[in-house]
């Protein structure tokens, strides 16, 4: 007979005796935050000073003082994030902590409209679409109001989206947001609005939400419901957010009416790590927190723990030129370190060349290729590097392009669940209908239109009239998901449709049918960690893994890979080595992102954020006499953000072909 193996409740267990010595485990401005109990406070957390750290030891002091941790409120962006700052606290104090309520502002949202949404008319069967899914329901109600068939082209359905999105994270009505940043669009306006009035009505109907409605319900009900809103303030007395230069109109709305009854409010972030406004955050938040909570305390952090105090001088350099800002100036204990280089390259194939050379240096010196990263800030600057990257054997991974919930094949396995969830839901309907031979678009939304008029739509749509395999699908349709029983786990009823769907998947992606495969096996191990296919839905709505299978496990870990990332991408990360390519004017900041004082403020922090990621070693890098199709001129000059920087602090180096030694070229 086999032995018992038991494993321990995860659980840890009390300690009476769980006292901290704060000031020994801090230094005096972590502990002036973490101590911090009563009142508004702002933290001004420069890069790499130990913001996660603050956060983690102002829960386990709030618990530790007697307060109920059910009455603190983390948020986060993402739920990694806070689960791990509370498994921290945890280990720290007891398994108390792990009664605090931490989340994402949108998986609080969703928590909260679950419980109150039927005191706004919402029902708490509600189905959450992600971003596809609301451009192809907009596309959708495009063709349906006749606006794809007009003779001034109407904008794309991407385009429409995000305007919709942004007018109502940034608080603007959508003529607001056409004049100022789509002006372009303005003759589409009257058509934007019935379309936006349309798409409103679609998604009550089929009770039906996107990213953006969960806050402005979230909002809707605080405001408008004095009740619910002085519960929820009553119940969540301490407030604490993470990322706080992030966060949109919206989102700083909603914290100031969770703070109804008390201003137990404390923010973290950094001003000059602002850099994400194109999806709405609003520089103003941070900047203002003071006149939204008069009284705040403002606390800086300052020591960093992270880069050494040449790279430090340099990012206090670039920073200090900000039009506006909080004064702080970083500094660290590790005062030795090599200059940060900035390297001038006659060609893009030069820079390309001068970063992979350095890179293999750097690894003969004994820096692995996962701690090295090149950053860049927009995608297609590293196209060049990666051809020559591969030229020189050195295995790499970036960062960026499809997302493991927005590949084909998971869209159409979860297109099924979410049907079980909610059988109302026609986006998800017209996804998995739209997989069967036979049924193209229109067909699929007169099939959704005969399933809207009944009760159970599952078993209506076994008595649809059809011919020929489009009858034959639509029946065997309808048995799996029949056959998929309240009673089965989300892991059971995912398996039983991935039975279904492996035909459909080996018909429909022939050419990379095992990769596919691979990822939805991927997906059903992650099932079996829910009991609820409610909850499944929502995480895989609200945090959704990031890579690939074949991403994730495409090179040997002992060969590297070095990191090439966008720097928006690159944000919260670091790496001992980093170099920055294309600090070109024109291109760092870009012409294009130069229209208004605001964007080039942002470029601005843009480049501290990718240069405070550095460790031991900064490469600044950029070539000259590149010639702009666009713009119909040669750039050559270094980005504004670094020209005129002394040496001492960024050490010029020009980068120069042997060959053109060899044969008296240089210059």
């Amino acid at each position: 007979m086999a032995q018992k193996y038991i494993l321990k409740r995860s659980d840890l267990p009390t300690r009476s005796d769980s006292r901290i010595d704060y000031r020994k485990e801090l230094n005096p401005a972590q502990h002036e935050a973490v101590t911090a109990v009563d009142g508004p406070l702002l933290v001004i957390a420069g890069a790499g000073t130990g913001k996660t750290r603050t956060l983690v030891y102002r829960v386990a002091h709030l618990v530790d003082i007697g307060i109920d941790p059910r009455s603190i409120l983390l948020l986060t962006f993402t739920r990694r994030a806070s689960e791990e700052m509370l498994r921290r606290a945890s280990l720290l104090i007891d398994s108390r902590c792990a009664q605090v309520s931490g989340g994402t502002f949108h998986s609080f949202a969703n928590t909260v409209l679950r419980h109150f949404g039927p005191k706004i008319g919402l029902s708490p069967s509600f189905s959450i679409m992600d971003r596809p899914d609301s451009e192809d329901v907009i596309q959708l109600l495009r063709a349906e109001l006749g606006l794809n068939a007009k003779e001034r082209r109407f904008p794309r359905k991407h385009t429409v989206g995000e305007i919709f999105s942004l007018a109502l994270n940034k608080q603007w009505t959508i003529p607001e947001l056409v004049e100022r940043d789509y002006p372009y669009l303005y003759d589409s306006l009257e058509d934007l609005l019935r379309l936006f009035e349309r798409y409103e009505t679609y998604k009550s109907q089929r009770i039906l939400l996107d990213y953006d409605d969960l806050l402005i319900k979230l909002k809707t009900l605080l405001a408008d419901h004095e009740e619910a809103r002085r519960r929820l303030s009553d119940t969540y007395r301490y407030i604490m957010v993470d990322e706080y230069q992030d966060t949109n109109r919206l989102q700083s709305e909603i914290v100031r009416l969770l703070a109804a009854t008390h201003d137990n409010v404390m923010v973290v972030g950094d001003d000059a790590q602002s850099i994400y406004s194109f999806r709405g955050a609003n520089f103003r938040n941070i900047m203002d927190f003071p006149k939204d909570f008069p009284g705040a305390r403002l606390i800086s952090l300052e020591e960093n723990y992270r880069s050494t105090q040449p790279i430090l001088n340099l990012t206090n350099e670039i920073i200090a030129r900000a039009r506006e800002r909080y004064e702080k100036r970083l500094f660290t204990a590790k005062q030795e370190g090599d200059t940060p280089v900035v390297a001038q390259a006659d060609s893009e194939q030069m820079q390309s060349r001068f970063v992979c050379q350095k890179i293999l240096e750097l690894r003969e010196e004994g820096v692995p290729l996962w701690d090295i990263a090149v950053l860049f800030r927009s995608s297609f600057h590293s196209f060049d590097l990666e051809i020559e990257l591969a030229r020189h054997n050195i295995p790499f991974i970036k960062r960026g392009g499809f997302q493991f919930m927005e590949t084909a094949h998971v869209k159409d396995l979860l297109a099924h669940l979410r049907v079980l969830s909610n059988p109302q839901d026609a986006v998800a309907w017209n996804r998995a209908l739209q997989l069967l031979e036979g049924v193209g678009s229109q067909q699929s939304q007169k099939i959704i239109r005969w399933l809207a008029d009944g009760s159970h739509p599952i078993e209506r749509l076994r008595s649809f009239s059809a011919k020929g395999k489009v009858a034959h699908g639509l029946k065997t349709l309808a048995q799996v998901l029949a056959a998929c029983s309240d009673g089965q786990t989300p892991a059971e009823q995912s398996q039983y449709l991935m039975q279904y769907y492996q035909p459909i998947l080996k018909r429909k992606y022939a050419d990379d049918y095992p990769k596919r495969l691979r990822d939805l096996e991927h997906f059903q191990g992650m099932t079996e960690r829910y009991r609820s296919l409610e909850r499944l839905l929502s995480d895989m709505a609200l945090e959704p893994p990031n890579d690939s299978v074949d991403g994730a496990l495409a090179v040997d870990p002992d060969e590297g890979p070095l990191v090439l990332s966008t720097i928006h991408s690159a944000k919260g990360l670091e790496w001992h080595s980093v170099f920055i390519i294309w600090a070109l004017e024109g291109r760092f900041p870009s012409y294009y992102n130069m229209n208004s004082d605001e964007e080039l403020e942002e470029e601005r922090r843009l480049l501290y954020v990718a240069a405070t990621r550095a460790k031991e070693n900064l490469f600044i890098a950029y070539p000259t006499r590149v010639f702009d199709q666009g713009l119909h001129a040669v750039l050559s000059r270094p980005s504004q953000f670094i020209e005129g920087i002394p040496e001492d602090l960024l050490e010029p180096v020009t980068v120069v072909d042997e060959e053109s030694i060899d044969r008296g070229w240089e210059r």
